[in-house]
């Protein structure tokens, strides 16, 4: 693999090691579980939250449908309370407009902190 696809190393925003984020759905930009990152991952899918119907409506407001099936993709649509890696630029959106969704911090990977602030998500950490 080039250098430039190589996954960062695994780490929160904690500074620890990430933890899984989910497996039922499976998530991350790599659908391992995880909320790893690369340079190819345009979107930095690095937050691990947890889905509300407020965030779900919001997100598909503005485009991104997220609680639709999509079967052709392999998507089951989520619901609230479901985890997935959520784009870090989407994240700090929903925090502007009043409709961020929870998030786990042992999950979410340290590249987060290039868009979104460690304060902000500690606002919506459910851990």
């Amino acid at each position: 693999m080039p250098p430039n696809l190589q996954p960062e190393p695994s780490v929160n925003v904690l500074g620890e090691a990430l933890q899984s984020c989910s497996t039922e759905p499976m998530t991350g930009f790599f659908r391992n579980g995880c909320c790893d990152t690369n340079a190819a991952d345009h979107g930095v899918h690095t937050v691990c939250a947890i889905m509300t119907a407020e965030f779900l409506a919001m997100s598909k407001y503005l485009g991104n449908d997220l609680s639709t099936p999509r079967p052709e993709y392999g998507f089951e649509g989520l619901m609230p309370g479901d985890q997935w890696c959520l784009c870090a630029e989407r994240f700090r959106q929903a925090h502007d407009e009043g409709a961020a969704p929870f998030v786990r911090l042992d999950a979410t990977h340290r590249k987060t902190l290039e868009i979104v602030s460690l304060e902000v998500l500690r606002q919506y950490a459910v851990d």
